[in-house]
């Protein structure tokens, strides 16, 4: 365990090393703060406290998708740059199996995805609170973490399947077009009864706040066991090109 450990502090170094590394954090500080400001200035009565002004900002179709599309960006690149630097020769030759190396990579994506969330969260929150005070919604707070929570799994989700064609493609711009592509296709709607099935509609979980739902015939207990069984496909099939594939 500690060397595993080891494997992914070392993965966090190189990410953090990156001189574009706080970049998303600050981004989404001062976009909270600019559309803080903007919704204050337009309608100031909007929102009731900082609670209710979170619960919105932090769906898919706000901040929330932009902690998911940052989130892609910033760790596309872990495994297909490997490759395409030529330090994946290096990193194969250590005595450590080829899946401790490729798992210590996805845990720092999803610690990477938590970040960017928890860092997200405290920023449109704070924003909230300077625009909108403290008081007269707490009734929001758990409308705000519940969106919060449903956003960290679409965008775990959204890394994972960065994560597994990065390994395919071994291409960073590749890995990163498609899953924005995929990205766009999430807001289509197809009312077909087998899309329900597709990964898409599963993500977005919030739709079921209120007792509605993306799709008739569609619960949330139903939405995440297709995310499970999406993302361990995903990840099956990532660990499983990386443990076959030659380095010449």
């Amino acid at each position: 365990m500690r060397n595993f450990n080891n494997l992914i502090v070392n993965e966090w170094l190189k990410l953090s090393k990156k001189r574009t590394f706080f970049m998303p954090y600050l981004i989404l500080i001062l976009l909270s703060l600019l559309l803080g400001y903007i919704v204050h200035s337009v309608s100031p009565g909007l929102f009731e406290s900082a609670y209710d002004f979170s619960a919105m900002m932090l769906l898919s179709q706000g901040i929330g998708q932009v902690i998911t599309i940052l989130a892609i960006i910033g760790t596309a690149g872990i495994v297909s740059k490997e490759y395409s630097q030529g330090t994946i020769k290096f990193l194969l030759i250590r005595a450590r199996s080829r899946t401790a190396i490729l798992a210590s990579k996805y845990v720092v994506v999803l610690l990477y995805a938590l970040t960017l969330t928890v860092i997200g969260g405290i920023a449109v929150f704070g924003t909230g609170a300077l625009w909108f005070g403290l008081s007269g919604g707490e009734a929001g707070m758990s409308e705000m973490l519940t969106n919060l929570l449903y956003n960290l799994v679409s965008t775990v989700v959204y890394g994972t399947l960065a994560f597994m064609l990065g390994i395919l493609t071994t291409s960073t711009g590749v890995t990163i077009g498609a899953t924005m592509f995929a990205l766009m296709i999430d807001k289509l709607i197809i009312s077909r009864d087998f899309y329900k099935y597709v990964l898409f509609p599963n993500l977005n979980l919030s739709a079921y706040e209120g007792g509605g739902a993306p799709m008739p015939g569609m619960t949330l207990t139903f939405s995440i066991v297709m995310l499970v069984l999406y993302t361990a496909v995903f990840l099956l099939v990532g660990f499983s090109v990386f443990r076959r594939r030659d380095v010449a």
